[in-house]
């Protein structure tokens, strides 16, 4: 089993930045791919950002790709998403998942294992 916890979520302006933490406990969380997602009201789960165990492939959205960067710090066993020029349609709440499997495509969330409670993120005009 691991355990997901999500922090760092709040009220921001548009253009300004958060930084989002994923931290995992239980067994080896450090031996995982890690997504990021995000659900607005009415809207279905979207991938954000991924990472392989290893922290060397990263994978973005289209509507995040050059204002958001994932990364993760095994020693801590903590995920990272730092998120900049943040925008109105970035308000959702923030979920981090995990998958067991190596290899797995990131973007799908059925191939998460484990989720974590999600992070309320909200951009004001």
């Amino acid at each position: 089993q691991v355990q997901l916890v999500e922090s760092g979520g709040g009220l921001v302006q548009a253009g300004g930045s958060l930084r989002l933490s994923c931290a995992a406990s239980g067994r080896t969380p450090s031996m995982y791919d890690v997504g990021w997602f995000r659900q607005a009201p009415g809207k279905e789960r979207a991938f954000v950002a991924g990472i392989r165990r290893t922290g060397v492939s990263t994978a973005y959205s289209d509507s995040v790709k050059g204002r958001f960067t994932i990364s993760r710090d095994n020693a801590k066993n903590t995920v990272y998403l730092q998120m900049n020029s943040l925008k109105l349609e970035d308000t959702a709440v923030y979920y981090c998942a995990a998958s067991v499997f190596s290899g797995v495509v990131l973007f799908r969330p059925a191939n998460y294992d484990y989720w974590g409670q999600g992070t309320q993120v909200t951009v004001s005009s």
